[in-house]
């Protein structure tokens, strides 16, 4: 597995990632903007995403978005450029996930991670509750990925 980034050095990478994300994740038809991202590539082909957006530099808070085709994306390398972009490089000390109250897989691999849900009903819709992952850096930090 490759990783490859998206921004400003790499426009047409930045939005084809980003494209990639927002056609796996139901509700996010607009896309995003004012974003940067990170793609994980297998035999060439794109298997995952990561968009960093909403960033609030005054607050030290940023937004992640991701999407994937495949189980195996989330290595460690991976995992140290997700994470290690917004809380080492750019100097947030939270990053913050939005999820489907419906999308298990996420809900379950947030929590792995460490992060704190806050259910807020209604988000996504009429019928539908959000799930607001928070993660600061002090946690992600001290989880066990970056033990060894």
């Amino acid at each position: 597995m490759t990783i490859i980034w998206g921004g400003a050095g790499n426009p047409a990478a930045n939005q084809a990632i980003a494209d990639f994300v927002a056609g796996h994740i139901d509700g996010c038809e607009r896309g995003f903007s004012d974003f940067t991202s990170l793609g994980v590539m297998e035999d060439d082909m794109l298997i995952a995403g990561v968009v960093f957006h909403n960033y609030a530099p005054e607050a030290g808070v940023i937004e992640l978005s991701a999407a994937a085709t495949s189980k195996r994306w989330l290595t460690r390398p991976v995992l140290k450029a997700m994470f290690g972009y917004p809380l080492d490089e750019i100097g947030c000390q939270m990053v913050v996930l939005r999820v489907s109250e419906h999308n298990s897989g996420m809900i379950a691999i947030a929590r792995r991670f460490g992060f704190d849900s806050h259910r807020v009903p209604r988000l996504r819709g009429r019928d539908e509750a959000e799930i607001i992952f928070t993660l600061t850096d002090n946690d992600w930090r001290a989880h066990a990925v970056n033990q060894r």
